[in-house]
Formats: C-alpha cells, structure tokens, sequence
C-alpha cells in the first residue's frame, strides 16, 4: 500500500490512472495524519469523562478506518466495498463539516457542552486548531472521494471488475501494437 506504482507504460492513460492512484494513496495518507492530529488535540481537551468528547474521538476514528480502507476498497475491484467506502466517507465528510461549523460559530458553549478541564481561554485555542484540522478532513475526504470516483470511473469504461493498471492482470493476452 506504497506509493511505488510501476508507471513504465507507454499508454497515457494508465500513466493517468496510476498518477490518479497516487494522489488518492497521498490523499488518504493526510487524512491519516491529519485526523490522528485531531484526536490528539481533542485528548488534550482532557474530554474523556464528556460524551461528546468521546463522539469526537469516533468520528476521528471512523474516519482513520475510513482513509485505511479506502486505499484497499477502491483497488480492490469489489463494488460492494466500494460502495461502502463512498457511503462512509461521504458521512464522515459531513459530520467533520458540522463539527467544524460548531466549533467556530460557538466556540465557548461548544467548549461548555465538552466539560473540559482546560482553562476556557487555552481550551478555545485547542478546539480551534481542531476545528481547522476538521475543516482540513472535511476537504481531504471530498478530493478522496472525487479520485475513488475517477479510479472507478476508469475501470468501469475500460471494462475491467477492478483496475488492472495497478499491476494486476486481468487474464487477457494483449496484442502489441
């Protein structure tokens, strides 16, 4: 689950669909980095007692889940997976966007319905840098969408159940041209 893709293709196209495929492995990759982020300042907040503190926490998570498994499900050529995959990010996209709406519009009573034990002034400052890295996810996950589609796109006209430009072969003797 690298990114070292064999792109030694004369096809353009699958040069596209591998350059398509590493910028959806990178995409994943900062959703990673990015959503662990989060979860660290949130744990900073010291909101483990809280239930909303904990739902935050989740929702990291599941997004974590979401950006490992998407690296497997769009590769992968199951379409039941993918579809799941869509429908997982698509919903964390959205609560990471409702997330950060609340922590920006109303920072001191979202910090309120917390129960942190951080000093209110230091508090707000954590949950605005989460509130950016969720605005960040928020993001990431719409252009990782976007690049599943393509991916599945590209395999889908070019008849193929899974992408076979990622070194697969699909069992066809191919002529050369």
């Amino acid at each position: 689950m690298g990114l070292s893709i064999n792109t030694n293709h004369n096809n353009p196209t699958i040069q596209s669909h591998s350059l398509t495929h590493k910028i959806f492995l990178l995409t994943n990759y900062l959703l990673l980095g990015a959503s662990s982020s989060c979860i660290f300042l949130i744990l900073s907040l010291r909101l483990i007692p809280s239930v909303f503190g904990s739902l935050l926490i989740l929702l990291q998570i599941l997004t974590i889940a979401g950006a490992v498994f998407g690296c497997t499900a769009v590769s992968d050529g199951a379409n039941k997976w993918y579809a799941a995959h869509m429908i997982a990010t698509v919903l964390t996209a959205i609560f990471q966007g409702s997330v950060s709406v609340l922590v920006f519009t109303t920072t001191s009573d979202f910090l309120g319905h917390l129960k942190s034990y951080v000093n209110e002034e230091n508090g707000e400052k954590i949950l605005k840098l989460a509130g950016g890295l969720c605005v960040v996810v928020f993001c990431l996950e719409w252009i990782a969408l976007g690049l599943a589609f393509r991916m599945r796109y590209y395999a889908f006209v070019e008849g193929n159940n899974g992408p076979s430009y990622y070194g697969r072969s699909n069992g066809k003797v191919q002529d050369e041209v």
